[in-house]
């Protein structure tokens, strides 16, 4: 399947940090509670068709948008780029590479301005922005701090049925890779990619797409993510957890997935490591260690290597959804299927049973 795509000669922009993303919702009174009620993002401003939400330690405008809308769908994977003239070096970027790209000097949402989106090949809906409202940071508002307080925005994660090719593609946009997961033969099934000092800014999991898998919210401490579990579980809404609470092996981050009101996955995630270093190792994982998703072994639901949220073209209609033809991690790693470990046999060391932690490649 893999069609590489080509690196443009002019440069690539140079993105700091995933930024926001822009969902659409069907019901937008009810995705209010969920959001704001449940989680705690804080209201920047809003109206009748459209809310604005961002984190606790956040200081631009937003990181999350709620827009009313027929059909539940991304809008916009949203990234800020290091300076104004950035823009423009997305703008060309994306306009040698044959992707479909439109221009507001206005900003596509409130707060924020001069910004770029683009159809970027894998058929996703990227943004890129510099310019933008800065509002109070809530650092130290502690009266308004919930036991459950979500602090940052952490991270998008895209379903792709190429994986190969996303990552050649986000590698020549300036993402590095901090882990992947593989089998013998070389097949790539996901990778984390990161612009920030972190494990990633966005990852590829393979599968039917293009589509959004998640988006993810930091909490400080993983005693954070038990208090929304209690708070979901008073709340009779507990049908909405759809994975976790657990620990990943990729990535050592402690996790929740939930569900909101239209479906969209969102993760609560914390004590992730530090990727800095111009050496970082690339840890690479066995697609049949139990262990690379759930540190203790849990299984991983097979609705969560299945379902995922659609993502729109620049007119605001759903994106073909393209099958993936490779093996799916789901087939190898789900079910009685005999082939997966989390030891290989007793007695041998974790390199012997596919850890492979630290491996550089």
């Amino acid at each position: 399947m893999t069609n590489f795509v080509p690196t443009p000669t002019v440069p690539a922009p140079d993105i700091v940090r995933c930024a926001y993303m822009e969902i659409v919702v069907t019901d937008l009174a009810k995705s209010r509670e969920f959001y704001v009620g449940v989680l705690g993002l804080h209201v920047t401003e809003e109206d009748e068709n459209t809310i604005y939400l961002r984190s606790l330690e956040e200081f631009i405008h937003h990181n999350l948008v709620l827009r009313q809308g027929p059909i539940a769908a991304v809008a916009a994977f949203a990234y800020r780029v290091k300076s104004p003239a950035e823009v423009d070096a997305a703008e060309a970027y994306y306009k040698e590479l044959g992707c479909r790209t439109e221009r507001r000097k206005e900003g596509f949402t409130k707060g924020i301005g001069d910004s770029v989106r683009v159809e970027d090949p894998l058929g996703f809906p990227y943004e890129f922005f510099y310019e933008t409202e800065h509002v109070e940071r809530l650092t130290q508002r502690y009266d308004l701090y919930s036991a459950g307080e979500l602090v940052r925005l952490d991270h998008f994660n895209q379903v792709t049925p190429d994986v190969p090719r996303g990552r050649a593609y986000l590698e020549d946009l300036g993402f590095r890779v901090s882990e992947d997961i593989k089998d013998s033969d070389g097949v790539t099934y996901a990778a984390w990619m990161h612009r920030k000092q972190t494990v990633h800014d966005t990852a590829l999991t393979g599968g039917n797409g293009p589509r959004m898998h998640h988006v993810a919210f930091a909490t400080h401490e993983k005693h954070n993510i038990i208090q929304i579990c209690d708070k979901m579980g008073a709340l009779r809404i507990s049908d909405r957890i759809e994975r976790g609470p657990g620990r990943h092996g990729v990535s050592n981050a402690f996790y929740l997935y939930i569900l909101d009101p239209d479906g969209h996955r969102i993760e609560i995630y914390t004590q992730d490591y530090y990727t800095g270093d111009p050496d970082n190792p690339t840890v690479t994982w066995d697609v049949h260690d139990n262990q690379r998703r759930d540190w203790w072994g849990n299984p991983v639901v097979p609705s969560w290597y299945t379902e995922a949220s659609l993502v729109l073209d620049l007119d605001g209609n759903p994106q073909p959804v393209i099958e993936r033809t490779d093996a799916s991690e789901m087939a190898v790693t789900v079910g009685a299927d005999g082939f997966s470990y989390t030891r290989k046999s007793e007695g041998e060391g974790a390199e012997a049973q596919g850890f492979k932690l630290g491996a550089q490649v």
